[in-house]
């Protein structure tokens, strides 16, 4: 119960860190950005920070807008845009699914975690936070 009574409804939530790995071989990566999936909220969004200075030290001829434009991607398939290459999904199940699938690109998605909360925006805001800074 919250203050003064009132019941503050959880929802159950899975998310993954998004993970800019320049260099597969070295498995060396920078976290940056954070996707979160809520079926019972009805929410699927991405939030992401691209620390160019952070970046060109662990991969100098890595261009960090090509970086932020993979994130965009991201992005763009939690609303759920298609066209231009982007997979016609539908529920956001299926494209959390499909955005915490293992790839061998420069952006990947890391483990899957859960837990509960009051509200997804506010969540994602945190994790992007403490995960991303």
């Amino acid at each position: 119960m919250a203050a003064g009574g009132c019941a503050v409804s959880l929802y159950g939530y899975q998310y993954v860190v998004l993970r800019c790995v320049p260099r597969v071989e070295r498995e060396e990566f920078l976290n940056v950005g954070v996707v979160l999936y809520s079926q019972s909220a009805d929410y699927l969004e991405a939030e992401y920070h691209v620390d160019s200075a952070r970046l060109s030290v662990l991969a100098p001829d890595l261009d960090a807008t090509e970086v932020g434009e993979a994130l965009e991607t991201v992005c763009r398939v939690c609303r759920g845009d298609t066209g231009g290459g982007l997979p016609n999904l539908g529920s956001l199940g299926r494209r959390f699914g499909w955005l915490s699938a293992p790839r061998s690109t420069v952006v990947q998605p890391g483990p899957v975690h859960g837990g509960l909360t009051a509200d997804p925006a506010a969540e994602l805001a945190g994790l992007v936070q403490r995960l991303v800074g």
